[in-house]
């Protein structure tokens, strides 16, 4: 049984400890919510779904139209119903709550779509930023554009956005690549490919993976300059900026970092390429774990150096008795 525009939802506790709507008619639920001590009443919604971007660390950064929105929806679909609801409760905002991630995508999402049929008015949000970067909302929207209901952004907080206003480096052209591969031979690979585009790179990295990524990074991309943005908009919020290779060596010595982190890379320049030296460091890492004609090919692909001119290298440092098969 749904429930039509304008009642109540009652909410219960899911398997996963997520609140989820019962679809049960109930006396209306006061939308309201609270700013600077001020309690205000939330207007009613038009039926669609609200792409609402909440806090990426301060909670203070959100738009009075998300709240609005938030204290006005039938059901908020967030990815961690826990950390959604402290969010709401700093507002006195009641609003029911249903899981939405990557693990229930696909069981969830005929439930929404149904209550959008039914004339309902639902907030889409992620644990913080901008819903549909690297989460799977994207399904969602194309899924409710294809039954014809309303899809509506109310914009807001993104780190991505954050990391490139204050990295100082040029914003006229950017890429955000999302995460790299987690597997080293995955991850050079990858950033050989990156090489070859034009413009600034945001990427997002974890914490116990941030020091191994700079150090492929500073050896496939070569000598560009580079922010690591920590921690926006939070606490202990830390921006250093510096060549990739100077920023590797920083992180392989220090102990790991704490906290969400943004990379901010700049475009290619003509002085960029890997050195010898970069090669040669490259190349007896690789040799240490794979035959030579297999470490030639990964660090050909890593620098964009042709094959032949790094065989040549593998083979001086064989001659010179540096760890070649």
């Amino acid at each position: 049984m749904t429930v039509a525009r304008g009642a109540a939802t009652v909410s219960r506790m899911g398997k996963d400890g997520a609140e989820e709507g019962l679809g049960r008619s109930e006396p209306e639920r006061l939308r309201r919510y609270r700013v600077a001590g001020q309690t205000l009443d939330a207007p009613a919604l038009p039926s669609g779904l609200y792409l609402v971007a909440t806090p990426i660390g301060n909670l203070r950064d959100i738009t009075l139209r998300a709240l609005e929105i938030l204290a006005a929806a039938d059901v908020i679909a967030c990815e961690d119903t826990r950390i959604t609801r402290k969010l709401l409760n700093h507002y006195g905002i009641a609003a029911p709550l249903t899981p939405y991630h990557d693990h229930n995508a696909a069981q969830a999402r005929p439930r929404l779509l149904a209550r959008l049929q039914d004339g309902a008015a639902i907030a889409l949000v992620s644990d913080a930023g901008t819903p549909l970067v690297s989460d799977p909302g994207y399904k969602l929207v194309r899924a409710v554009h294809e039954i014809g209901r309303p899809v509506i952004a109310a914009p807001g907080a993104s780190s991505v956005l954050a990391a490139l206003a204050v990295a100082g480096l040029a914003t006229d052209r950017f890429h955000f690549e999302g995460f790299l591969p987690p597997k080293q031979a995955a991850r050079q690979s990858r950033i050989a490919e990156l090489r070859r585009i034009a413009a600034t790179l945001v990427l997002f990295e974890t914490a116990p993976r941030l020091a191994g990524a700079l150090a492929d990074l500073a050896a496939g991309l070569g000598r560009r300059e580079a922010a690591i943005c920590r921690e926006l908009t939070k606490l202990h919020e830390e921006v250093r900026r510096g060549e990739l290779a100077m920023l590797a060596a920083d992180y392989a010595s220090a102990s790991e970092p704490r906290g969400e982190i943004v990379l901010v890379i700049g475009p290619p320049t003509e002085d960029d390429r890997p050195s010898p030296a970069d090669i040669d460091r490259l190349l007896r890492a690789a040799l240490a774990r794979r035959s030579m004609k297999d470490a030639v090919a990964e660090i050909a692909s890593v620098t964009g150096r042709s094959r032949g001119e790094v065989y040549r290298r593998a083979l001086a440092l064989k001659d010179q008795g540096d760890g070649a098969h």
